[in-house]
């Protein structure tokens, strides 16, 4: 019964970062991208204006950096459940 428990809470642990990560990850292009790029058009980055930036280079480094986060914590998690790899 411990280690239906132990899957379940792991299970639900690693749902609950992945919903968490494709939550960040459709606000950061599509909120800064297309709903504020009104609001960010008088800031320039790159020759470009901030908005336009966002959905071009900035959705990609926010991608970048989920990836190496969501490896770190599932990885963190892991050892937390004893699944690690030795």
């Amino acid at each position: 019964m411990a280690d239906n428990s132990s899957k379940n809470s792991y299970w639900s642990a690693n749902l609950r970062l992945i919903i968490i990560s494709l939550i960040i990850w459709a606000i950061v292009p599509f909120g800064f991208g297309i709903l504020l790029r009104p609001a960010l058009m008088g800031i320039s980055v790159g020759g470009a204006d901030f908005g336009f930036w966002v959905a071009q280079q900035g959705s990609i480094l926010v991608f970048l950096a989920l990836i190496f986060f969501y490896a770190w914590r599932m990885n963190k998690l892991d050892r937390e459940h004893g699944v690690d790899e030795e």
